[in-house]
């Protein structure tokens, strides 16, 4: 099974921005719909974003569309959500996952279900 890991959280004031990164150390992210999502204390866990295993295709919750973007990095072997503008509403556990169907399609973003290979989380804070 896919074993993943997120980096990059952490504390950022109101405004600030944080780039999460999502990583496997055993293998490659090359052939796997990849996704975020977040999950704030006392709240479901909601998706935030995916990618296509090419990066050519994407989907934003509209919480955070025009504010996060998700990208590839093949060469390092990582998937990125870069976070701009953050609001204290994005406080949560962001954690990685792997699409269950291929390349994403027919995949929910709004279904857990739709996803394995859980990462253990990344804390983001944001607050003044």
């Amino acid at each position: 099974q896919l074993q993943l890991v997120e980096s990059g959280g952490g504390l950022v004031q109101p405004g600030g921005s944080l780039r999460l990164s999502c990583t496997s150390y055993q293998r490659t992210l090359d052939y796997h719909c990849i996704g975020w999502f977040r999950q704030a204390p006392g709240k479901e866990r909601e998706g935030v974003s995916y990618i296509s295993k090419r990066g050519d295709s994407t989907e934003y919750a509209d919480s955070v569309k025009g504010r996060f973007t998700i990208s590839r990095d093949k060469a390092k072997n990582i998937v990125d959500l870069q976070m701009n503008n953050l609001k204290p509403e994005d406080t949560a556990v962001y954690y990685c996952a792997a699409g269950r169907y291929h390349d994403c399609l027919g995949t929910d973003l709004r279904k857990t279900a739709d996803f394995d290979s859980w990462g253990q989380g990344t804390q983001v804070t944001v607050s003044s």
